[in-house]
């Protein structure tokens, strides 16, 4: 496999997706640099759409890190009830709020390791804040990025770091400020865990993924196919990050 030819093919994975969503941008419902942090880390272990029920509510009395910090873990809980890992979660949002107001005037910071410093706050969440909030051109890796990175053939890796890595290398620059967003809507609604939408999926030819998902419930009606090829990378890996915390 040539390099030059891989770095190709993932020019054109990026460029159709680019080309049915020029301007992805996250599902979580914020108002502000906080409430997208808040919300990010009350996603993890859980689904997007449940934090979007949750949030509205607690952000409406408490949008600042001050007013969540005054709420305390007792006050946050009532309102992420339906989420996953939701004491934990709670605890976690009452502290890195009060360590904003401590340590960073109540303003979220534009760098990695403080970022990460916070309670309840992972490389996954640090990435995602400091890309749609800073405009970084960091890779947040979740499950979906993980699942359609190894799948692909993309940057196969048996953790989320490796990933993370291999699509940094590998994902050219003009790709990486909205590389992520792309590859979770991909891994949301197309390249899904159980039952991969194939026959209508953009780069369906350039991914080795077997077997391929041959036709769609009648629901779904499928688009027209591309010209076949092959990405030059084959591997095949539909597996999760290990592991469950209530960091992400």
């Amino acid at each position: 496999m040539k390099r030059s030819k891989a770095r190709t093919q993932v020019d054109e994975f990026f460029g159709r997706l680019a080309a049915r969503n020029p301007a992805p941008k996250t599902e979580l419902l914020y108002s502000s640099p906080f409430t997208l942090l808040a919300a990010v880390m009350l996603s993890a272990q859980a689904t997007d759409a449940s934090v979007n029920k949750a949030t509205p509510a607690l952000f409406a009395i408490a949008d600042t890190p001050a007013k969540m910090a005054e709420l305390g873990p007792a006050g946050i809980l009532p309102y992420i009830k339906t989420i996953g890992l939701y004491r934990t979660k709670a605890k976690n949002l009452a502290a890195l709020s009060q360590m904003l107001v401590d340590k960073h005037g109540g303003v979220v910071p534009a760098d990695r390791a403080l970022l990460q410093e916070l309670p309840g706050v992972g490389r996954k969440t640090a990435n995602v804040v400091l890309n749609a909030v800073f405009e970084h051109p960091t890779i947040a890796v979740d499950t979906h990025v993980f699942r359609v990175a190894n799948r692909t053939g993309l940057a196969p890796g048996k953790d989320v770091t490796e990933v993370e890595d291999g699509l940094d290398r590998i994902v050219p620059d003009k790709w990486k400020m909205h590389a992520h967003h792309w590859l979770i809507l991909h891994g949301r609604y197309t390249c899904t865990a159980r039952l991969p939408k194939c026959p209508i999926c953009p780069v369906e030819d350039l991914c080795p993924y077997e077997p391929k998902t041959p036709v769609m419930p009648a629901s779904v009606t499928p688009r027209s196919q591309p010209k076949k090829g092959g990405f030059s990378r084959p591997r095949a890996v539909a597996a999760s990050p290990r592991g469950k915390r209530a960091r992400g």
